[in-house]
């Protein structure tokens, strides 16, 4: 049985699979999986002897009001997704299995990184996401740990703590992979209506605008230009209710006034369609 549902389990399989003489790559999930999370354990199948999927719906990093209870679950359809793409075992722990009685410790990072982009809306979030990562790496204590590019500013964060606190392990942070139409690939995507689907197309193509002025060489790669292109063309749907839009420093997330040849800049945007909240974002370059 691939399917593991605890950390006494996970380590006696990893055990029996020699572990300990074999890479290990992990990809850490919270389910309902899409191409998006298939393209990294892909990643991690060609770069590892053993791949460990994690499904598990972290309840600290949704705040009261948020989606938690109402997050597509399909374990028997995403164990089956991973299997095929190349998992060794899915973990499927229960709450109480990382959150045992009484727990009391969390893992966070601080500073001003977290403060804005989702964590200016979602100020309790990064805290949950943090500490549910150092639990699921101190269970599976993988070489390689895989990411997606969506989430940048989780991306940047995890980068941070792993560095902090010298966590032996290499973050390996995958391009996003989008539908035909530009929407980056999203377990939330199925709660869209079929207009707010179509709606949320915009996303993408404000980012590709920006990109295009950049080139273009609009205002010699000046910020606050290109941020009002992503918000004129996030503009042109009635449906979408911008929560940020906003371009930072692609490495430290600070603050810029334009985009200078040899550091990548983040333009990143979040929009709401209805009740449903969508991020997205484009790593932008000059020569």
């Amino acid at each position: 049985m691939s399917l593991i549902k605890t950390a006494a389990q996970l380590e006696e399989r990893l055990a029996r699979a020699d572990r300990n003489n074999r890479s290990l790559g992990f990809v850490p999930t919270m389910g309902y999986l899409h191409e998006g999370h298939l393209s990294l354990i892909r990643r991690a199948r060609a770069e590892n002897d053993l791949v460990v999927v994690s499904v598990f719906v972290n309840p600290t990093q949704f705040a009261p009001g948020e989606d938690f209870e109402s997050y597509p679950r399909d374990i028997e359809r995403d164990c089956g997704l991973a299997i095929q793409a190349g998992a060794d075992l899915v973990f499927h722990p229960p709450a109480e299995e990382i959150y045992p009685s009484g727990s009391s410790t969390a893992v966070e990072v601080t500073g001003d990184m977290t403060r804005k982009l989702c964590g200016a809306s979602r100020p309790t979030h990064f805290r949950g996401v943090t500490t549910v990562v150092s639990i699921l790496l101190n269970i599976v204590r993988p070489d390689r740990v895989y990411f997606g590019q969506k989430d940048a500013q989780q991306a940047v964060l995890i980068k941070k703590m792993v560095r902090d606190l010298h966590i032996p392990v290499t973050v390996v942070v995958c391009p996003i992979m989008r539908e035909a139409d530009g929407l980056a690939m999203s377990s939330r995507n199925v709660f869209l209506t079929p207009q707010e689907r179509k709606s949320a197309a915009v996303l993408n193509r404000a980012l590709q605008k920006a990109e295009d002025a950049l080139r273009s060489g609009l205002q010699g790669g000046g910020v606050s230009m290109l941020e009002a292109v992503i918000r004129d063309e996030i503009g042109t749907e009635k449906q979408a209710n911008i929560d940020y839009f906003q371009i930072l420093d692609g490495e430290t997330l600070q603050e810029i006034s334009r985009i200078v040849p040899g550091r990548k800049a983040l333009a990143a945007v979040a929009v709401k369609f209805g009740k449903t909240r969508l991020i997205d974002n484009r790593m932008l370059s000059v020569e």
